[in-house]
Order: C-alpha cells, then structure tokens, then sequence
C-alpha cells in the first residue's frame, strides 16, 4: 500500500516524534466499537493510560445493542456469533473477562421450507475429515450436488491465497450448477460475508471454508451469545478498564483530527472541545474515516485515498415476539429462504418468547418498508415452523444497518489499508483494514490489536498483541 519513500518518511517522523516527547504514555482512541476497544485493551496491558471517546451512548459500535423504549429490554441491532477460529475476539473476551456470556453450539441445524432438518456436526477424525460425513447427510442436496461440492472445494483450497477472481464464473468453471450455488455456496458465504456469491471475489470464500471448516476441528464452532451484546460491554469489561486506567466518554462524537508537527495534535469534538494525547487511534467505520481527516492529510497521504472506493453492504434483523414458544431448535441455517438466519433468545419476559431473524446482503428489500418485511419474514416462519403460525405476535421491530459491513468485492484488498498510518502518531484500526479477514468482529478486533502493536513499536515497546491462528 505504501511506497518505500513513504515507509521512511513515516520512520524519520516517528523517530523525531519519540525523541521530542520522550516515549509517551497516553493515548487517545476515536470509536468505542470491537475495533477501539481491543486497541485500548492492548495499549493499556502495556501501561498506557488510554482514554476511549464513543459518539453514542454505548459500546460496540455495529456489533452492538439498544434500548428497546416501549419495553426496556436491550435488544442487539443484529445478533453476531462468533467461531471456533476466531481466535483473537476470543482471546479479547477472556481478556476483559466476558468469555462465559458465549456458548458454543457443537451442532448446526439447516432447515429448508419442506421443514426438513439435517444436522451438521463433527466426527471424531481429524480435519478436514471431520465433517466429511455431515456434508454427505445434506438432505437438499443431490447425491451428485455433493460431488459437485467436494470438487468445488478440492480446488478452491488448491487456488493461490491471493486470487481474487469473481467467484460467481470461478465456479461455473469449476462445475457448480445453480443449486450447488444458491444451496451449499449461497447459504455459507452470504451469511459469513454479508454479500451475495454473484458479488464476492475467490480470496475471502476461500478464507471462509479453509479457516472456518478445514484448517481445524473446532474452527466450524458456531459461539452464540447468551446475552443481548450490548451485555458483553457492560460491568465486567467497565470493571476491567477502569483498573487498568482506560477512561471511557460516551456521548462525545469526534469532528476532526488536528495536525500539528510532527502529527496529530489533538481531536476536535463535535460540542467544540479539544482532547489531546501522545498517540492516535483512529477506529470507526470506513464510511466516517474520510469526515475525520483534515483536507491537508488527505489530499498528502495517498495511504488513505483507497477507503473511499470501499462499498456498503447492508444487514436486516427482524425482531419478533411472540406470545409462546414457535421453536425446538435453538437456532436454524434457513434454505431458499428470505431469512438465513433464525435465532431462538427464549423467554425474555413474562409471557413473551423473541425470535431473532437476520437477512444479510439485504440489498432486495430496500424499498418494501418494515410492514412488509416483517410480513413476509413472520409468513416465512410460519410455513417452515407451524407454531409460529398459531402464535400471537406481540410486537416487531425491523432494523436495517445499511452500511454493516464492506463488501468483498474480488480485489477489495487494494483498498485496505495496514494499521501503521504514514503519519507518525497515528494507527488506524477497523474490520475494513488490512487484517487477513473479512469484515467480522475477528477482523475488527485483529485491526485493534494491530494498532496498538503499531503504537507499541513505535514508542520504543514492541510487543506481539495479535493471536495465532488455530
């Protein structure tokens, strides 16, 4: 991303940088999301006294909750899991001690409009055997759409880690037919990336089943919360920051980073006010990079030119409430559905059971309105899970994150950037960085890690915050 002029330039700054302020301390992070938050809890395991500023009144950014007002009850914007390969959030969670709020769900449940179920599960073999056979049980799949898909595979894990070509021709080419595609490839990667497979490039499908379902036995591991997410950023992760010296502001939304020499001075907050530190951390969405960035350090720094041709990839959750329970299955993979996920979060209150639906890439239902989306999701449910249909729906909420992730479009790594910024207090952190990964809280909370271990080395302290891979 960055020429060799451009790499030096940043080395004399940083050098000049840690000579005139003699290896600060403080640090400053823009955005309370995944991202901000594991870049403070690595700085501040290092001694850093970090203060957080978070434009809302919460934490955790998109992978976050709210506060219902009719009800109270906090309700996330759209549920998130985690998997077995994701080892840097979970290495997070352990860190600030919210690890038990996961529970890992050993079995996958794929249920098509028919109401068949199959089961998918691991074996006691070595990867990648071990799900050979729950591949082989795939009820909406023909015997020769399996082979189609074994082959399928085979060759995606023999391509090179860097090709991107367009996947939806790469697997025509390499035989997949329409059902193969709209039943196995469809129905992993729209959920996993949030985009659909005719959108996508070969490099992050092929990320996804090597990292997710071959590399290791327990990477395919599906982690749900057992509590809304905005209660993973609760107590025991205040408590943990308030020991190590993070100061957390909600409510304070950055207007603009100030430069001075030989960086950023300071960050300007909407309500006039300044905040300085010794070092920058700048984590928020790609979309609000550009808003952050004084006119003279972007139209100097080409490094951040390339976040502007990153592209939005929208998110549905329709939640429901129903007067009983509609399902026996704790949550469901939905097959030539609308819905690709069903969530099952229980009795919330009295007399009221909450079924949590997510629609990704739901770029197709721009235009119908909530009345209709809900409508049709709750119709849907009704026709695979028949005690929705005699069920009493006490109430909906339909929420739309319109910019939830960036879409892995073939070659979106161009314009990805690393999280050692050209100028020389400066780290930026983000899922849209250059992690390895697509846009998941894994990525998000590697690009926190990587920023802080820019700061870390460029204060003279080099340490290795990001965790190996299973």
């Amino acid at each position: 991303m960055r020429n060799e002029d451009e790499t030096r330039a940043a080395r004399s700054d940083t050098s000049a940088f840690n000579s005139a302020f003699r290896v600060p301390h403080s640090a400053l992070v823009v955005g309370g999301g995944l991202a901000g938050l594991a870049a403070a809890v690595g700085l501040a395991r290092h001694g850093f006294r970090v203060t957080v500023l978070e434009s809302r009144n919460r934490l955790g950014g998109r992978a976050g909750s709210f506060t219902d007002p009719g009800t109270g009850q906090m309700v996330d914007a759209c549920q998130h899991v985690s998997m077995g390969c994701c080892t840097n959030l979970a290495h997070f969670l352990r860190t600030v001690g919210v690890d038990h709020l996961l529970a890992p769900q050993p079995k996958l449940y794929f249920v098509t409009p028919d109401r068949r179920v199959s089961t998918f599960k691991a074996d006691p073999w070595p990867a990648p055997f071990h799900l050979g056979r729950a591949l082989m049980g795939a009820h909406y799949l023909t015997p020769c759409d399996k082979l189609r898909v074994a082959y399928g595979l085979a060759a995606m894990l023999w391509a090179r880690p860097d090709a991107d070509p367009p996947l939806l021709p790469w697997l025509r080419t390499h035989r997949q037919n329409q059902r193969t595609i709209d039943r196995f490839w469809g129905v992993v990667l729209t959920s996993a990336l949030n985009e659909t497979v005719d959108r996508v490039g070969l490099k992050y499908a092929r990320k996804v089943f090597r990292d997710g379902f071959v590399r290791h036995r327990d990477a395919f591991t599906v982690h749900v919360p057992t509590v809304p997410l905005g209660r993973l950023y609760g107590d025991e992760l205040r408590a943990w920051l308030a020991k190590h010296d993070v100061e957390l502001r909600e409510n304070a939304g950055a207007k603009r980073l100030v430069l001075g020499a030989p960086g950023v001075s300071a960050v300007e907050l909407r309500d006039g006010s300044a905040l300085s530190a010794d070092w920058y951390v700048l984590a928020v969405p790609f979309d609000r990079v550009s808003d952050l960035l004084p006119d003279e350090l972007s139209s100097r720094e080409s490094y951040f030119a390339g976040v502007k041709n990153l592209t939005p990839s929208p998110i549905t959750s329709v939640h429901l409430w129903f007067d009983r329970p509609t399902m026996k299955l704790p949550h469901a993979v939905l097959v030539d559905c609308l819905g690709q996920w069903v969530f099952d979060r229980g009795e919330v209150a009295p007399g009221e059971f909450y079924l949590q639906v997510v629609v990704s890439a739901a770029r197709d239902l721009r235009g119908l309105g909530r009345d209709e989306v809900r409508r049709q999701i709750v119709e849907e449910l009704g026709r695979v899970f028949p005690p929705v249909a005699g069920a009493k729906l006490l109430r909906a909420k339909v929420v739309t994150e319109h910019a939830a992730t960036f879409s892995a479009v073939p070659g979106v790594d161009r314009w990805r950037v690393p999280q050692a910024s050209p100028v020389a207090n400066l780290a930026v952190a983000g899922d849209w960085t250059e992690t390895g990964w697509p846009a998941t809280m894994e990525g998000a909370v590697r690009s926190g890690y990587g920023a802080a271990e820019v700061i870390l080395e460029r204060a003279g302290r080099p340490a290795k915050l990001v965790q190996p891979d299973l």
